[in-house]
């Protein structure tokens, strides 16, 4: 085993084949480790996600490399069919790439039974092991920023159908209708760990209908306001460029492709829950560069927290007055209150005492951008019920608001923990990360900070990279060598290298960073790490 520094609270466990990798971590759920909270299985890797209070660095690795590798873990029974449209953008230039023809590529496909070695990218996509290794060909030199719902690919040596639409660097060879992800299921993912597929070619047979993406929770609506009579509600006027609901977010869910999603900052949400006297972990409305307007029905006590952006208030009698931020505020019915455009940071938390009246999915009420996974986004004309106010939820007087939020006039420093594939760049692209200047783009979302630099990191190891796991404040640079910065809708793993990631510490300033500021990375090395 080698083990690969990955932040302040992860590792990455680097072995010699997939059989290893399944074989280690079979021996951790069967046996865990007190402290690891979260494990992702990759090509070659496992990454390990643990707390260091409960577990150091040291102790974390000597109790895992002393598990056995020689146990097999066995395929199950269950065999699921794939009917495919070989139809893909791709399929032409995969049979040039590897001297074939395209009936070849298509034969080779469907010839083999692939076994599903685990999940990852974004929930219900299966990576497939054990097809034609005459089928190994590399990721796209730069990936899309759409593949749709249903496609079937390549990269290295496996196979794989995105469950929904989404960026990614496969080779497309065909389309299936068949959903890998259903949240009607009792198991919404069809394809888990163990199980067995085989392709089959729907030649001659009618076009299949594009596989529908999917859909996000129904939108709230005024049919499901508070069910107790007299329950306030806000009325949404503006949902501003995005407004989403976010709690701390859906852990647990690494076996089926699901991340954690969650609030970009998560200091700031548990501070404006706690200023309306709200558990800490309630889901707020996380709001994009401001723009936001309600109007609240009945009796409410709100908060606004993260960045630093105007709020204003004005009554049903025509009174207006300016509130302030990080402290609750008194609502009767009536009163209309607009956030403003953000003086400092990008992402504002709106709590409401008592929280919103929402259902979890898969456990939580974060809505996940890449993953489709959660509530919808927050629409004008929606209605946000309030839950009934819980006995003790005490309104907190006051709470400090941060003195660094960034801004689009200075340029953000970051510290970054280097690894796990810092060895991949040559030692003038490692020095490079650290002294260059770099601009967010407006491509820039809850997936990631895509930069841009006037030089882009040059790889040393030109190799295709397996997949492995990748975790919130990566810094993955693609064959452009333009970093992009997974923030918390990052997909669980991915095939581009690593060089660094944020540090725990800083991802809720990271969370802040608005389009068109410039970062600067700083990098640290951590005690009891390499």
């Amino acid at each position: 085993m080698r083990f690969l520094p990955v932040n302040l609270d992860a590792l990455l466990v680097e072995l010699d084949d997939l059989p290893q990798t399944l074989a280690l971590l079979a021996s951790l759920q069967a046996e865990p480790i007190a402290g690891i909270e979260e494990l992702v299985p990759a090509a070659r890797t496992l990454l390990v996600r643990y707390r260091p209070a409960k577990l150091s660095h040291a102790a974390l690795v000597e109790r895992i490399g002393a598990r056995s590798l020689t146990a097999r873990v066995e395929r199950t029974a269950t065999l699921i069919e794939i009917p495919v449209d070989y139809s893909g953008e791709d399929l032409g230039e995969v049979a040039q790439m590897l001297g074939l023809s395209r009936e070849e590529v298509i034969r080779r496909h469907t010839g083999s039974e692939y076994s599903v070695a685990f999940t990852g990218f974004a929930p219900g996509f299966a990576y497939l092991s054990g097809g034609d290794p005459g089928l190994n060909v590399p990721r796209r030199s730069t990936p899309r920023t759409r593949i749709p719902a249903g496609a079937v690919g390549l990269a290295g040596p496996f196979s794989a159908v995105y469950p929904q639409a989404s960026p990614g660097g496969w080779q497309i060879i065909g389309v299936t209708a068949t959903p890998m992800w259903d949240l009607g299921r009792e198991v919404p993912a069809l394809l888990q760990p163990g199980f067995r597929v085989r392709f089959i070619d729907r030649a001659g047979r009618p076009a299949l209908a594009s596989p529908p993406s999917p859909a996000l929770a129904p939108r709230p609506a005024a049919a499901t306001l508070a069910s107790e009579p007299g329950g306030a509600a806000l009325e949404i006027r503006s949902a501003g460029l995005q407004a989403l609901f976010q709690d701390t977010g859906r852990h647990g869910q690494a076996g089926q492709g699901v991340s954690a999603s969650g609030a970009m900052d998560q200091g700031a949400l548990r501070a404006a829950n706690r200023l309306v006297g709200n558990a800490s972990e309630m889901a707020c409305v996380e709001i994009a560069y401001g723009g936001f307007q309600l109007v609240c029905r009945g009796e409410a006590v709100v908060a606004f927290t993260g960045a630093d952006a105007p709020i204003d208030i004005s009554t049903a009698g025509g009174a207006h007055w300016a509130a302030p931020g990080y402290q609750a505020i008194a609502l009767s019915d009536g009163d209309s209150l607009t956030l403003g455009a953000p003086r400092a940071g990008s992402r504002s938390y709106l709590a409401v005492r008592g929280g919103f009246a929402i259902a979890p999915v898969l456990g939580s009420r974060s809505t996940d951008t890449l993953a489709h996974v959660g509530p919808a986004p927050i629409a004008a004309c929606d209605l946000l019920p309030v839950r009934p106010v819980a006995r003790g939820a005490i309104v907190a007087l006051h709470e400090q608001p941060p003195a660094d939020l960034p801004t689009v006039q200075q340029t953000v420093t970051l510290d970054v923990v280097l690894g796990p594939r810092t060895d991949w760049f040559t030692p003038e692209a490692v020095a490079l990360l650290a002294s260059q200047v770099w601009k967010v783009t407006p491509q820039s979302n809850r997936v990631g900070l895509r930069l841009a630099g006037e030089q882009p990191l040059a790889r040393a190891n030109p190799a295709e990279l397996p997949s492995e796991g990748t975790v919130l404040g990566a810094i993955q640079v693609p064959p452009s060598g333009q970093p992009v910065l997974f923030l918390a809708d990052h997909p669980l793993t991915g095939g581009y290298p690593v060089i660094g990631a944020v540090a725990t510490y800083h991802l809720d300033r990271a969370g802040q960073i608005p389009i068109g500021a410039s970062v600067r990375f700083n990098p640290i090395h951590p005690l009891g790490t390499p």
